[in-house]
């Protein structure tokens, strides 16, 4: 496999792109590609059609960049591309967020949260408490409808990550976690079985999940 630079006017977009590129996300790209750079390759064929990456590379252009990393498939025929970018968009998609690592992060960055696709103070509203909720609500007066709307959006994007993390996680009953379960996860570290899944109990008092 081998990644070369190619000029990005020399790049060609395909009749048909199965993934559209909204406003919204080209800025989060901008965003990402200021901090980081192009951190993946973008994946065109022997005549320089983008198969995955014409999101990436409309950024890098806007961006002021005149080339860019490419990863150059020759030898496929038209169905092996098609199907190579429906794969490419559709395996990211069935990736789920362990949601017990993501408030980790959250938390151990603590107010350093400009994270490129997300919105900084949702970020924070994840980990505040009841007390600090509190304050930002006084402090700031009722929330507008459209960004009440948001926050219940997030919560709810949020809430369904951690459901399908916990349909294939080990149920604990509290007070009933096995002693090598106990061990391993240390209530911080974080358990994981022989096959790869992850535990969780629910609080007895609020019902909410906590991560082995």
């Amino acid at each position: 496999m081998k990644v070369v630079k190619k000029k990005l006017a020399d790049l060609k977009s395909p009749e048909k792109n199965i993934r559209l590129h909204p406003e919204k996300q080209i800025t989060e790209y901008i965003r990402s590609i200021e901090k980081n750079g192009q951190i993946r390759p973008i994946v065109i064929d022997e005549e320089n059609v983008i198969w995955i990456g014409n999101g990436l590379r409309e950024a890098m252009t806007r961006c002021g960049y005149t080339e860019a990393h490419c990863l150059v498939k020759t030898g496929m025929s038209k169905a092996e591309k098609m199907k190579m970018m429906m794969a490419d968009n559709r395996v990211f998609d069935l990736g789920v967020d362990d949601m017990a690592t993501f408030d980790e992060f959250i938390l151990e960055l603590k107010d350093d949260l400009d994270i490129p696709g997300f919105d900084e103070d949702m970020l924070k509203s994840f980990v505040m408490d009841t007390k600090e909720a509190d304050e930002l609500i006084s402090g700031y007066g009722v929330i507008a409808e459209g960004r009440a709307e948001e926050m219940r959006d997030t919560r709810a994007q949020y809430e369904r990550r951690d459901a399908e993390a916990a349909a294939g996680a080990i149920r604990y009953e509290p007070g009933n976690v096995p002693d090598e379960v106990r061990e391993a996860a240390g209530y911080a570290a974080g358990y994981v079985s022989e096959d790869g899944r992850r535990g969780y109990i629910l609080c007895p008092k609020c019902g909410e999940r906590i991560w082995l």
